[in-house]
């Protein structure tokens, strides 16, 4: 436990020591600022447009402003970390070679799982820093809107914001251990989200076999319950697979390293 906090202690000092950290995060608050703010007024325009309407023709109408924005934000939080996490994985094991210091952690007295928990729950961690501000969106809906916002809704939307998050760091870290270059790892993180997110698009309306095996393996899909406040056990044993699937990997990457040095 004592070693795991230590490479868990080094990696978030790294992180906040080089300004990448700082990049990241002001430039995913920036876009989730813009897209909320005209969320709001786009779905309170509707909501008057469709109120008048209704009025017209003697029909009583009333949209559920809070939990459509709500909804409509999660979504488009989901398809914001498919472009932005590959610039927070692309250097966990690449830099590391590229500076020789990987060699330091094989002749180290630490396991391989211990290297690969610590540096995940780095960037667990500062990806959950990250997500921690647009809380404040929540605040702001929960005072100032009729009705207010349901609690299910927001905390289950997080909770899959953050698996959906864990999942992709852990395929990340895995790339990033592949190659020496976080330019490479970048490209192919971001190559690999977006094969995932193209298979979503592929499998939706099919109703082959091989549509729903699509529809099954695409994590933006399983995203999707969570973003109406459903919480399916299929949905956390699908994530839960696909986290062990990338630790597991990663630390395969690593055992390799070791082997090749040895």
């Amino acid at each position: 436990m004592r070693n795991l906090y230590a490479i868990y202690r080094k990696e978030m000092s790294h992180y906040f020591v080089s300004p990448i950290a700082y990049i990241i995060i002001g430039l995913f608050l920036l876009i989730t600022g813009f897209f909320f703010t005209n969320l709001v007024n786009l779905i309170i325009q509707q909501s008057f447009e469709m109120t008048m309407q209704s009025a017209r023709f003697g029909t009583p109408f009333q949209m559920d402003v809070p939990s459509a924005v709500l909804r409509n934000f999660f979504a488009i939080l989901g398809s914001l970390l498919l472009f932005l996490l590959p610039m927070l994985t692309m250097g966990v094991y690449s830099e590391e070679r590229k500076r020789g210091t990987m060699e330091l952690l094989m002749t180290s007295p630490i396991t391989d799982a211990q290297i690969v928990l610590g540096k995940f729950l780095a960037s667990l961690s500062l990806f959950s820093l990250m997500i921690l501000p647009t809380a404040c969106y929540q605040v702001f809906l929960f005072l100032y809107s009729d009705p207010r916002p349901p609690w299910r809704l927001i905390l289950v939307g997080y909770l899959g914001v953050m698996l959906l998050g864990a999942v992709l760091l852990a395929i990340g870290s895995f790339i990033s251990s592949l190659t020496e270059n976080q330019l490479i790892a970048a490209v192919l993180t971001f190559g690999t989200f977006l094969l995932l997110w193209v298979i979503d698009i592929g499998g939706r309306g099919a109703e082959t076999v091989s549509g729903q095996v699509l529809q099954y393996l695409s994590v933006i899909r399983h995203y999707d319950d969570f973003t109406r406040g459903v919480i399916d056990t299929s949905s956390l044993i699908f994530y839960a697979s696909w986290i062990v699937l990338g630790i597991f990997l990663t630390m395969r990457a690593v055992d390799s390293m070791r082997w090749r040095r040895a």
